[in-house]
């Protein structure tokens, strides 16, 4: 029965198998949403039960460590397998592994990060669905045998479905695609994308409402507050550093413990402490957004130490909460937790929207409306995340379903997303993989680059040649030997140089010179070498700098390993180029 229904789709013209399997994808993947919605709700009221059993304050001690100690049991004993950072790792499928992602992915995310997050990890869901509405879509086009670009499409089509179903948000779920997994955008695939975003938004309306995903709050837009937006946007891209650069420097520390259960403990410990001084770190932040838009700002100090009535009190409180919140998000990640830097770059933007509005209205007497200002902050600091200006635009825009704040919201996204890139050119996603070599961008000639691998194509049929060897020696490997050049290697395999054909011509045919000239007389050092493992790019710049066609390839010890061909490379280049292309 597969095999027939797998044969009938695999006949339809490649423009309806696509629709059809995107809106498949968005029905899917919007499900999938709300499950893990839901998942997340149900541990939440589970623990929220608990929670009434004691000081609630006392109790953040302990629940997130929780929850930490459960992800860590489910990835380490049903998994198997390195979940975190789902973003990321949606990048690298798509630059390393042909966009190939492990069934698993379709549903481990859902679990641990239902996990981490209903226990009050301070961490957002959004990564762990855009893997699994990634997944779900690679998996499809796994299951049919598609060809690369299309399984690179679906995948893109499952992540565009994630973001419009977890937000109500199919516009923004369709340029985060484009923007942040930087997917071509061609008549092949912008319809695709369309129909997946539209398809997971839909289901999403059907099973819980149509209501945006802030209800009940009107956007106030006053043409006069517009310097004020560009003062946000300019300090909602020094924010952005501060969020990127803290979250990589903790990562990097963290990283650095090798004892599992002193990170776990360590992490717990912290996160701990911080949720128990400032309650709005617990979870993802979402309900805290809603608070103050609906004007109950004081609610901010729910279940804290301190007291709200002093607006002294009320912005250091705020300060803290947006300082502490990068460092809670890192912790929780970096201790074993499952979760992504979306939702906390979203609760942090609020933070400082609303910040910048208290000052403003405090010191200076003014009328900043704080809701509008909380939701420009949102966007002004995604965008100098995440690097992605249009994304954060008509999210925010969609979230509360109205885009009277359109004109604010382009002008602060542009100002944070200027001053991020000026400091820091990779969003947070992207930098880890960045500083590896295996970042896809919009550049097709780079991505071809970036997915050929020089191992897969070295040459191993060339006849060495030992350094103490005599010119019959190499003229036996000549005459048993297709190729014009032969590597010198000493006795351990290391190479030192490089014979051509030409440069033993006029004296090959005298054999008086067969057993007095030794191999060195003709040996030259190779133009530049390929270090095994090397960046493809980098070999074509020494293809181009040294002017040869073919380079020797040795290991990191300088061991010979065979050579690598021009030609070949270009060859691989091309087909490369016409795998990825989609039309």
């Amino acid at each position: 029965m597969i095999k027939v229904i797998r044969k009938y789709i695999l006949n339809l013209p490649d423009t309806y198998l696509l629709l059809i399997l995107s809106v498949i994808v968005g029905i899917l993947v919007g499900i999938a949403g709300e499950i893990m919605k839901g998942s997340i709700h149900f541990v939440q009221n589970l623990v929220g039960q608990w929670n009434s059993l004691m000081d609630i304050n006392y109790f953040y001690l302990l629940s997130p460590a929780i929850g930490i100690v459960f992800t860590i049991i489910f990835v380490k004993f049903v998994v198997k397998d390195n979940i975190s950072h789902g973003i990321t790792r949606v990048f690298y499928a798509i630059s390393r592994r042909d966009s190939r992602i492990k069934a698993h992915n379709c549903y481990t995310s859902i679990v641990s990060s239902s996990l981490t997050i209903g226990f009050g990890g301070s961490v957002g869901a959004e990564a762990p669905i855009v893997l699994t509405g990634a997944a779900i879509g690679s998996n499809i086009g796994q299951f049919l045998r598609l060809k690369y670009n299309y399984i690179t499409l679906l995948l893109g089509c499952g992540a565009a479905a994630a973001i419009a179903s977890v937000y109500k948000a199919p516009i923004a779920g369709f340029i985060f695609v484009i923007e942040v997994l930087m997917m071509d955008l061609t008549y092949t695939s912008i319809v695709p994308l369309l129909t997946a975003s539209i398809a997971a938004a839909t289901t999403t309306y059907i099973i819980s409402g149509i209501e945006p995903f802030f209800g009940a709050y009107i956007p106030d837009f006053n043409l006069h507050n517009m310097y004020y937006y560009a003062c946000l946007g300019i300090i909602g891209g020094f924010v952005s550093l501060y969020f990127s650069y803290t979250t990589m420097k903790l990562e990097g520390l963290f990283s650095k413990m090798k004892n599992i259960s002193l990170k776990v403990v360590a992490g717990a410990l912290i996160l701990g402490m911080l949720i128990f001084i400032f309650p709005p770190l617990y979870g993802e932040g979402y309900s805290t957004i809603q608070s103050v838009l609906d004007g109950k700002i004081h609610s901010l100090f729910y279940g804290s130490l301190f007291d709200g009535t002093n607006q002294s009190v009320l912005l250091l409180f705020i300060v803290g909460v947006l300082v502490f919140k990068v460092i809670a998000m890192t912790i929780t990640n970096a201790a074993g937790g499952v979760g992504g830097t979306f939702a906390p770059s979203l609760f942090v933007g609020a933070m400082t929207g609303l910040l910048f509005a208290e000052i403003m209205n405090y010191f200076f007497d003014l009328n900043l409306p704080l809701g509008s200002f909380t939701l420009v902050g949102m966007a002004a600091i995604m965008s100098g995340v995440m690097k992605a200006p249009l994304t954060s635009m008509f999210l925010v825009a969609e979230l509360t379903g109205g885009f009277q704040l359109f004109l604010p919201l382009m002008l602060t996204v542009v100002l944070s997303f200027a001053i991020s890139y000026y400091f820091e050119p990779y969003s947070i996603y992207t930098k880890r993989l960045a500083i590896k070599g295996e970042l896809l961008t919009h550049d097709k000639d780079d991505n071809t680059m970036q997915l050929l691998d020089i191992n897969e194509f070295i040459e191993s049929d060339f006849i060495t040649v030992r350094e103490d060897a005599m010119l019959r020696d190499l003229i036996f490997a000549v005459e048993s030997s297709r190729r014009n050049i032969f590597p010198i290697i000493t006795s351990e395999g290391l190479l030192v140089g490089v014979v051509t054909l030409d440069s033993i011509r006029m004296d090959m045919f005298d054999t008086r010179l067969w057993d007095n000239n030794h191999v060195r007389q003709y040996m030259a050092l190779p133009a530049d070498k390929v270090v095994v493992g090397e960046d493809a790019r980098s070999v074509a710049e020494k293809f181009e700098n040294s002017r040869q066609w073919n380079l020797p390839v040795v290991d990191t010890h300088g061991f010979y390993r065979g050579f690598i061909s021009k030609s070949r490379l270009l060859t691989e280049y091309r087909r490369q180029l016409k795998k990825i292309t989609l039309e």
